[in-house]
């Protein structure tokens, strides 16, 4: 019986330079939600037979991202690359608007933080939507998933 999902999911930590409390509560969140529920449908010829669930691990690989996708056995089914210039606007938008955010919890009052995160969450969501269009023809995954997703592609790019 097919269990379309990831069953596992790591970093490569090598290229994360740096990150506050704030964004290391945002991966471990992300992790988390992530392997409670999530739908990851690998489409690619290398994996076709492979009914999941899958482990992943993602990492930046000249310039663009690599998910590397493997059996729970640990053996390697397909590395799928993503370009990432399509993604670095919204990333960068992404981070100014975490940080304003962030900012907000501990200087601003409730409906000023209410309406950042509104923001946040539709650069959020149009980064989402965007990463589904992009893995469409390799990897299916639902609207969830490519949120939590993207969130953890952020946290690759990291840079101090």
């Amino acid at each position: 019986m097919a269990d379309y999902r990831i069953a596992d999911v790591s970093l490569d930590d090598r290229t994360i330079l740096w990150r506050n409390a704030d964004i290391e509560q945002e991966r471990r969140v992300a992790i988390f939600d992530l392997l409670e529920g999530n739908s990851f449908r690998v489409l690619t010829e290398a994996a076709a037979d492979y009914p999941g669930p899958y482990v992943i691990f993602l990492h930046v690989q000249e310039g663009r991202l690599a998910i590397d996708v493997k059996t729970e056995a640990g053996d390697v089914l397909d590395t799928v690359i993503v370009p990432l210039s399509p993604f670095r606007r919204t990333i960068r938008d992404y981070f100014a608007i975490c940080e304003s955010y962030y900012q907000a919890i501990r200087e601003r009052a409730p409906h000023e933080i209410e309406t950042i995160d509104m923001a946040r969450r539709g650069i959020h969501n149009d980064a989402a939507e965007l990463l589904q269009q992009r893995l469409a023809e390799k990897i299916e995954v639902d609207f969830d998933t490519a949120r939590r997703l993207f969130t953890l592609i952020c946290v690759l790019h990291i840079k101090g």
